[in-house]
């Protein structure tokens, strides 16, 4: 019999930094051009990062979701990562007082079900490790469930590494897991997401979906 999954919180573990936020729709058009001119290739070009992945919602209150896998969550505490995260430049400093209510999380990745990286996202916020666990428990059977669902992982953010950015409240913080379900498209998102929603019993604005702008892989690049 196969062992159950439980959530990776190791520093062996995949890493990934999610960030979870809106911007002053004044400077959107900036925010957008910074991200895809100069913010990406970054952080994608840091030792141990595997990717970088853009998505847009026309549905959430916070629209612009991005994700970025590193080999092990140890790359968060390298020195190649020190020097990106505090030699910021000034397109970089401008955009980061622009955006709002942001998320930032370092997380440890659990693969749970399935390959491959969609056309749409479900984000799923989990209000309880032990809803997480359940979570865990539900992703091979959404799979076979539902049509469209490429894979499902598990994030649990590290307390220590996932220091805020300014615009986070930092007083109704919280540091829940999250599942990604990634889809072939918004329609399959949207039903799986709604899938999981109704077995946790999840209130609706636990969970949204996001649909992929650009993914740009490490490998891609020279370094």
């Amino acid at each position: 019999m196969t062992p159950a999954k439980t959530l990776q919180q190791h520093s062996d573990a995949p890493g990934e930094l999610l960030i979870w936020t809106s911007v002053d729709p004044a400077y959107e058009q900036d925010f957008n051009q910074w991200y895809d001119q100069e913010h990406m290739q970054e952080r994608a070009a840091i030792e141990g990062f595997r990717w970088s992945r853009r998505y847009h919602s026309d549905t959430c209150a916070r629209p612009y979701l991005a994700l970025y896998q590193t080999d092990t969550l140890r790359v968060f505490t390298s020195e190649p990562y020190r020097q990106a995260f505090t030699k910021q430049t000034q397109w970089s400093e401008r955009n980061f007082t622009r955006m709002r209510d942001t998320s930032r999380r370092v997380n440890a990745v659990t693969p749970l079900a399935g390959v491959g990286t969609g056309a749409a996202v479900a984000l799923i916020c989990l209000q309880t490790f032990e809803q997480a666990q359940a979570a865990i428990e539900l992703s091979q059977s959404l799979i076979q469930a539902m049509d469209g669902v490429l894979a499902v992982r598990a994030l649990c953010p590290d307390p220590v590494l996932s220091m805020p950015l300014p615009s986070e409240d930092v007083t109704t913080r919280k540091l829940e897991p999250f599942l990604v379900i990634e889809t072939t498209s918004l329609l399959s998102a949207e039903a799986a997401k709604q899938w999981i929603a109704d077995k946790l019993a999840l209130p609706s604005d636990r969970s949204h979906c996001f649909r992929l702008l650009w993914d740009l892989q490490s490998s891609e690049l020279e370094r």
